[in-house]
């Protein structure tokens, strides 16, 4: 859905984006499974992710899922859109990741997501377009930040 509560049209292409255009994705609770799926996809078993007793120690309140972990579910929450399920060519990339604030086991996240720009590509039936996208705890409290290009089909020309 749209931010406005809007059902969200499926497969954009390039022309449909609207710049400043805000999308919500359903939520996913995170929990101590999915942290250490992602440890063992891998191969990384730092304690901070994998025993509350230590994550305690070093400040956190229980484990805490892996900052890489934050943005990759952001990008598998932001396909749940469906927003460019047959247009999308590839993903460019993502710039200015933050990470603002640990992600915990038990944390509902959903991801706001916003077109922040577009441009045409260098071949006629591409174009880029820059996502602002958030990882949220709850509505809003901020815990990941990027901006992430993606490469979308035109309409035919």
């Amino acid at each position: 859905m749209s931010a406005s509560g809007e059902k969200v049209q499926e497969d954009l292409f390039f022309e449909d984006v609207e710049i400043g255009r805000v999308f919500r994705t359903p939520a996913h609770t995170i929990t101590d499974e999915d942290i250490q799926a992602f440890c063992d996809l891998t191969f990384d078993h730092h304690p901070l992710h994998t025993d509350d007793a230590f994550a305690r120690s070093m400040g956190f309140s229980k484990r805490i899922a892996h900052g890489l972990y934050g943005l990759a579910l952001a990008e598998g929450l932001k396909t749940k859109l469906r927003l460019y399920e047959h247009t999308s060519i590839a993903s460019l990339g993502w710039d200015k990741v933050r990470f603002h604030q640990a992600v915990l086991s038990g944390d509902r996240v959903e991801v706001a997501m916003a077109f922040q720009s577009k441009r045409t590509a260098s071949r006629p039936d591409r174009g880029v377009v820059i996502e602002a996208v958030r990882l949220e705890r709850g509505k809003g409290e901020l815990l990941i930040s990027a901006e992430h290009a993606t490469m979308l089909k035109r309409r035919e020309i």
